[in-house]
């Protein structure tokens, strides 16, 4: 099965596909040019979880009493939690299961659907799964770029007591700067991201090394009894810091989430060659120095480095924790225009930064939400102590809806043993649910925040997914069959004027509104007709020599059909260059008029959604972008033609 915009009937879509466990074969250039971009892009987020996790750990308010049995024991879950979440789970499992190399939870629900039939509960079940996991990845686009900055500001503290009152300002400040910088893209400020990042690795590794020479006992808490033991000794003590030591493990859905720009390859040798090894030294090094200085435990990761160094790594901390908070925004860009095609968000502006990469772009409308909410977390929380118990349970929860899905992949797809996908997913699904539920203890102290921002998201993508579903299928058990009609209608022609119309439908075996209406009020037909439907596949990208293709009814009217990838946005100006490419029609723009519909949508007591659902989603129609702007028609060849429907 396919996954569609509800506004495109299902059956429309379906097509053979070749299901690949292997990485997307656009990938193109040195392998070593690929992994430092994937440096610079994918373990931003996870690279800057040394400046407050190990903290959190130790932070008072657990009642964890310091010892250098706690040390050992909180290092060794570290490392084990680094083992089996990221390296295990991730990146030997789960990003084999990929959607012609696309990652990501969308793009796994796309790839899990197809074991699903059309509008069953199952299909739903996993509809429901993947946007509920979509709208948590929300809440981790706003929380990365409050606890990453002011974590790293929060060094000035270590300076001199005296600049704690400048950690919220200077914050603030940094934010305000790098959501205004989003309009211009990051194509520019892209290039850095690379050496940037691999220098921030190489000092987290330098300062573990740094340590470790003044204590190596510490290296053996790679033994997990050490985390065992603390664990069975200390259970609930044990049990809440499991929730603190989860924040080491944040971003690391963003290495499956952004395959699809890199591939499999360039991401596990990133991880394994640099990413691995150096984030392991600084978190031994930390236990190491804490070993020798108890007293660093108010903020470890500064106290690594002798006094006269720590502002240069307070400006050095800062730059990658705004790379980090530039990857998670651009991922929500990215996140909400996959949604938008596949039908559970409306049409909204999507500004294209950059001439030679596609998935480079700029949605204003998300951008300043994000922004007013990520300044309010920083007000409300105020440090990063406090933002921590908020910023686990939003992964979390991600990280078990990619497990379940993945799940289904190995079962279905990949056709593995019953038991063999037990005892994996099994082990895996313990230790996520270990992690969730230790977090779900923060729900008081911050962990409310996520939960009710996913919560707010679901609704609002549910009821415009079915919403639009309840109107197609309206549409199509009241529409015209076209070519019956049009049959009919060339028995006794109108009178054709010079020209060329484009009719965006719905559907291809239904009249648009926008045709009738014109044939209504204008009485003429064009001298040429084209009836074209847009339609989203569930693969990333589609390539030219598919994209299009044509019926001909005769008498100078064509069913046109542009098909997309859910990583694509639909281009009219290249639908129409690929007509005249492919099928040798010739198209003058000047000459041509663009029909569109702009319905008004009316709530009204009926079957199928609650009325306030109804009143959202008639609010929801109301306000999402134009069909125009969203398909690039140039403005001056358009006419809408609006009519009222009773939803």
């Amino acid at each position: 099965m396919s996954v569609s915009n509800p506004e495109f009937s299902q059956s429309e879509l379906l097509r053979p596909v070749e299901i690949t466990n292997q990485s997307h074969t656009r990938h193109k250039g040195a392998i070593s040019t690929l992994i430092l971009a994937a440096i610079g892009v994918v373990f931003g987020d996870i690279g800057t979880s040394p400046l407050y996790a190990l903290k959190e750990c130790f932070s008072a308010e657990h009642g964890i009493p310091f010892s250098l049995e706690a040390v050992y024991g909180v290092i060794s879950m570290v490392f084990w939690a680094f083992t089996i979440v990221v390296s295990l789970k991730y990146v030997l499992f789960v990003m084999r299961a990929n959607n012609h190399g696309e990652g990501g939870t969308l793009a796994l629900m796309a790839l899990t659907l197809r074991t699903a039939k059309p509008g069953s509960k199952r299909a739903m079940l996993i509809i429901m799964m993947g946007v509920f996991g979509t709208c948590m990845f929300y809440g981790d686009a706003i929380i990365t770029p409050a606890i990453s900055v002011l974590s790293a500001v929060e060094g000035l503290g270590v300076i001199s007591s005296d600049l704690d009152r400048f950690v919220i300002p200077v914050t603030i400040l940094i934010l305000v700067l790098l959501f205004l910088l989003q309009k211009t893209g990051s194509a520019v400020v892209g290039r850095l991201f690379g050496p940037v990042m691999l220098g921030w690795f190489l000092i987290l590794g330098a300062m573990g090394i740094y340590q470790l020479l003044g204590n190596p006992q510490i290296l053996i808490a790679i033994n997990p009894m050490y985390a065992i033991r603390f664990m069975l000794e200390h259970a609930l003590q044990g049990f809440i810091v499991l929730g603190a030591v989860f924040l080491v493990l944040t971003g690391a859905e963003a290495l499956y989430a952004d395959m699809g720009h890199f591939g499999i390859k360039p991401i596990r040798l990133g991880w394994f060659l640099v990413v691995l090894p150096c984030l392991l030294l600084n978190y031994f090094g930390q236990g190491a120095m804490l070993l020798n200085n108890p007293e660093a435990v108010k903020n470890p990761f500064y106290s690594m480095v002798p006094e006269g160094l720590v502002f240069p790594l307070i400006i050095f901390a800062t730059m990658a924790t705004v790379i980090a908070s530039q990857a998670v925004i651009s991922g929500a860009f990215s996140i909400t225009s996959q949604a938008i095609l596949l039908g559970f968000l409306p049409r909204m502006k999507i500004r294209h930064t950059s001439d030679n990469e596609v998935g480079q772009i700029y949605i204003p409308l998300v951008n300043w939400i994000l922004f007013v909410f990520v300044i309010a977390v920083v007000l409300a929380f105020k440090s990063s102590n406090n933002l921590a118990a908020a910023y686990g349970i939003a992964v979390t929860t991600t990280m078990i809806i990619d497990t379940f899905l993945a799940a289904v992949v190995m079962r279905i797809l990949w056709k593995w043993h019953p038991l063999l996908v037990t005892l994996v997913i099994g082990a895996f699904l313990l230790v996520d649910f270990a992690f969730l539920s230790a977090n779900l203890l923060k729900i008081l102290e911050g962990g409310w925040f996520p939960l009710t921002l996913g919560a707010v998201c679901f609704v609002l993508l549910m009821t415009w997914y079915k919403g639009r579903k309840i109107l197609r299928d309206r549409s199509t058990a009241n529409g015209i069959k076209l070519e019956g009609f049009m049959s009919s209608l060339m028995i006794n022609p109108p009178h054709r004027v010079e020209g060329t119309a484009v009719f965006l439908s719905a559907h291809v075996d239904y009249l648009p509104v926008s045709f009738l209406h014109n044939l209504k009020h204008n009485h003429v037909l064009h001298e040429r007709v084209f009836f074209l439907k847009v339609s989203i596949w569930d693969v990333p990208r589609v390539s030219d020599k598919e994209r299009i293709t044509l019926k001909d009814l005769g008498n100078n009217i064509y069913v046109v059909r542009a098909i997309y990838g859910f990583n694509e946005t639909p281009d009219m100006l290249h639908i129409l260059s690929l007509i005249n490419k492919n099928l040798h029609i010739p198209f003058d723009l000047m000459s041509t008029s663009f029909f569109l519909s702009r319905d008004t949508v009316v709530p009204k007591q009926l079957k199928g959604m609650a009325m306030w659902r109804q009143s959202l989603f008639a609010w929801l129609y109301q306000n999402a972008g134009r069909q125009s702007d969203f398909f690039k028609i140039p403005a001056n060849r358009l006419v809408e033609l609006g009519a009222k429907v009773e939803f």
